[in-house]
């Protein structure tokens, strides 16, 4: 079990850093790269960053799950 729930929170690790990178910030960011500078200019209005910020929510309430699993797993044995 602890193997299992180790693995999916490298995995979720490495997308919420690519999920954290992709987002516009005041610069642009590197969702620029990929189109992002072409949306409008109100600040996470658009569908495709609306998106963005629920993937990488979800992606974080996973990875906390992990590391709360992990823990009570580790406490316990």
């Amino acid at each position: 079990m602890t193997l299992v729930l180790t693995i999916v929170l490298m995995i979720t690790s490495a997308l919420l850093i690519v999920m954290v990178l992709l987002h516009k910030g005041r610069g642009g960011g590197l969702s620029d790269m990929f189109g992002g500078g072409v949306s409008s200019s109100l600040g996470g209005s658009s569908v495709a960053e609306r998106n963005l910020d629920r993937l990488t929510v979800g992606l974080g309430v996973v990875w906390f799950a992990c590391v709360v699993a992990l823990g009570l797993l580790y406490a316990y044995q």
